[in-house]
């Protein structure tokens, strides 16, 4: 089991690349299942999640051929049940749920795993496949769906902590070969959610609405193969965003999107960080001093979850008090705990973390929990004193591509070591 280890303190400068969208790219693969033809992804990064999905594709009867940042499918014959300890791994895994319904009229899914950052349940999946027409049954593990055929309906996904992203992705899915139309209601509005919209079309989907809290499906017989470059990772901008100003050094990072980043902008912005946009990039160097500042995570266009670690790092830096509200996910403060030991004032109350920062951090082991609190402890630790050693990065190869290799090139002191 590899860990990273981070001699801090020094500034990051240079030009980083960000790669495809982790969570772009897993439901259109997911969504070649509905076509016998052959499909085409391109920009896609080198993700242990990614090779997942590969393998579960594998399973279920398609060819696919993963060269360099490209995915080749070909979902010739497939069958409707996924492989139960593949799936349960991963919980974008669960997106090949509405393609297989879609395309067979049935499908068998295992609950799907992932990061231990609170209760994801998938009801409102499972409800908007109820409306389509479909039987849900849930035992030994597995989520079953079954119709007879799919009709065009009006699924509301609105939940308690607001739209269900990988629910929108896959009620999308399924209803592009239902009969009728279907009219997704209190949909997500995720970047990621347009881009699966605008492969769906490539394939010959009529989808009108992505990108707004209303999705209209008008259902096609059968979809074609099609070729499509995913959207680069917003949550990986961020986080090299933030990285440059806890280092206070100055990166530009290409293929920013700074379109899909209005939240986070705003937020560094108010916390003295100079943002410079440049066409599709984004240059990022730290003002005269950091201030505190006041986070509350959302649906989007709100701020992310996903990035809501990597702020708390960087407000343990900024003199003054900042509060940090978790409103997606009730346990994903794991990383507090871990970010005390290098020396943070972070206390829970409730939902949110009260940050007392300008105390200076410095180095010391730390356990990663889950994706986004590797990446914050990885933050910290460039920024500490000393040498951090963040352990269980393979967390870290989930979402982010050769993190070490691209922070190496910025200037970074970090290697990955075998923890045994």
């Amino acid at each position: 089991m590899d860990s990273f280890l981070i001699k801090g303190g020094v500034p990051l400068h240079g030009t980083v690349e960000i790669s495809g969208a982790k969570n772009a790219v897993l439901p259109i693969m997911a969504a070649t299942l509905l076509t016998s033809e052959p499909c085409v992804i391109r920009g896609v990064p080198n993700l242990s999640d990614v090779k997942f999905m590969g393998q579960i594709l594998t399973w279920l009867g398609a060819q696919v051929n993963i060269e360099g940042d490209t995915v080749q499918v070909r979902a010739k014959k497939i069958k409707g049940q996924g492989d139960y300890d593949l799936v349960r791994k991963m919980r974008g895994s669960i997106c090949i749920m509405g393609p297989l319904l879609g395309r067979l009229r049935k499908a068998r899914v295992s609950l799907p795993g992932g990061c231990v950052i609170g209760a994801r349940p998938i009801n409102l999946h499972l409800k908007g496949f109820e409306a389509l027409g479909a039987k849900i049954t849930i035992q030994s593990g597995y989520v079953e769906a079954e119709a007879k055929r799919l009709t065009g309906g009006t699924p509301f996904l609105g939940g308690r902590a607001g739209s269900t992203v990988l629910g929108t992705a896959n009620v999308m899915m399924a209803a592009t070969l239902a009969d009728g139309v279907t009219v997704i209601e209190s949909a997500a509005c995720e970047p990621e959610i347009v881009d699966l919209a605008d492969f769906l079309n490539a394939m010959g989907a009529k989808i009108q609405g992505a990108g707004s809290p209303t999705v209209t499906i008008t259902g096609v017989k059968e979809l074609h193969g099609a070729e499509h470059h995913v959207i680069p990772d917003r949550i990986e901008a961020a986080t090299f965003a933030i990285a440059a100003a806890m280092t206070n050094g100055e990166v530009t990072i290409k293929r920013a999107r700074a379109d899909h980043m209005h939240a986070v902008i705003d937020k560094l912005q108010e916390a003295g960080v100079i943002v410079e946009r440049k066409g599709a990039d984004m240059i990022v160097r730290r003002g005269s001093r950091l201030k505190s500042s006041d986070v509350t995570t959302l649906p989007y266009s709100g701020y992310p979850t996903d990035a809501q670690a990597q702020m708390m790092a960087l407000m343990t830096l900024a003199p003054g008090i900042s509060i940090i509200t978790e409103r997606i996910f009730e346990s994903r403060f794991m990383h507090v705990s871990e970010l005390t030991r290098l020396g943070a004032d972070i206390q829970i109350e409730g939902p949110s973390a009260i940050v007392k920062g300008g105390r200076p951090l410095s180095g010391a082991p730390v356990m990663a929990s889950d994706l986004r609190a590797s990446a914050a402890l990885v933050l910290a630790g460039l920024a500490a004193k000393g040498t951090t050693q963040v352990n269980r990065i393979y967390h870290l190869d989930r979402g982010y591509e050769q993190m070490d290799a691209k922070l190496r090139k910025l200037g970074a002191r970090i290697q990955r070591v075998d923890e045994s």
